[in-house]
């Protein structure tokens, strides 16, 4: 598989360095919005402008497109589908229908495959939800994150005006928690479910008060939450706050029998030293099983909900089924 990667923050270091562990992929390039003669890759791939992409369009089987959610990949994905295969890691759950729609409507016109929302949620929580789901239909699900940083929403917040660095933990309450754990089922609000912790750092005259307004009403990303906003020195942010940890847990409690008298609590969890580096590691599993639909003659956008689980693996099926059943 010849690989491209868009875009070469966090997300695009960790597929570079997820391709070198994958024996089946072959790494094209990294192509770069900035002075590509500052973007120097760790591993000696060869850097693009970002304008010499379309010298390669029929030299990438799967170009991923390591951009941020809130307002990059809306755009880039539906516009970099139309020359190529593509697969993004779009995380705003509450957009990812119209995400999905828009893809796969330039997809089909172009005949190409995409692969959006790919990572760890969404992706491999959606799939163990979707799993919990089905086989306890009498139940409810509970999705707990962190504590750990949120890329999606550290980005969100480097995107406001006058922002020069920041990082965003999301904290479980652990009250919440503790009672899900002991079976209740109720509903909990966003805000009984989570805290949110922002550290920042702001550029010189920029106004405290403004930022910490804009974050704490940003929709879909902090309005429905607690959040605090710390504002801290650059000295501070690189000494504390460089690691990218995540950690996370998707429950669902369930009933069955009779009386509903038999109570079930299906759990999965991560635990992320690099929640970049894992993503990236997610982002090329499924490139290798969206490059078999490709073959198949599928066209338009896929999830994780439409991939077989034997393709997302390098083993062949007859020794999945000895190692792995």
């Amino acid at each position: 598989m010849k690989l491209g990667i868009y875009g070469y923050g966090n997300v695009g270091k960790g597929v570079e360095l997820s391709a070198f562990q994958n024996k089946d992929v072959e790494l094209v390039g990294i192509f770069t919005r900035r002075d590509k003669t500052k973007v120097k890759s760790e591993y000696g791939t060869a850097v693009y402008s970002a304008d010499e992409l379309k010298d390669f369009k029929n030299k990438i089987d799967v170009l991923a497109i390591c951009g941020g959610s809130a307002t990059e990949l809306p755009t880039m994905t539906p516009e970099l589908v139309k020359d190529f295969n593509v697969i993004d890691t779009f995380d705003t759950h509450a957009n990812i229908l119209e995400h999905f729609k828009n893809v796969d409507k330039i997809a089909k016109e172009n005949g190409h495959v995409a692969m959006i929302s790919c990572g760890w949620d969404p992706g491999m929580f959606s799939l163990n939800r979707l799993y919990a789901g089905a086989i306890l239909p009498k139940g409810k699900d509970y999705t707990f994150w962190g504590r750990g940083v949120s890329q999606g929403h550290s980005d969100a917040i480097r995107h406001i005006e006058g922002v020069a660095a920041a990082k965003q933990y999301t904290v479980p309450v652990k009250e919440t928690v503790d009672k899900v754990l002991k079976g209740e089922m109720k509903d909990f609000t966003m805000r009984e479910k989570h805290t949110r912790e922002c550290y920042v750092v702001i550029k010189e005259g920029a106004d405290k008060k403004k930022i910490e307004d804009e974050i704490k009403s940003m929709p879909h990303y902090f309005d429905e939450y607690d959040t605090t906003v710390n504002f801290i020195s650059m000295e501070e942010f690189e000494k504390n706050h460089s690691a990218m940890p995540h950690a996370g847990f998707v429950i669902r409690n369930g009933v069955t029998g009779k009386d509903d008298e038999h109570k079930h609590t299906i759990s999965y969890n991560l635990t992320l030293d690099s929640n970049p580096e894992f993503t990236a590691s997610v982002v090329v599993a499924y490139a290798r099983a969206m490059m078999k639909e490709r073959e198949r003659g599928t066209t338009g956008c896929l999830t994780v909900f439409d991939i077989r689980p034997k393709d997302l693996s390098l083993k062949g099926y007859e020794e999945l089924l000895k190692t792995t059943m």
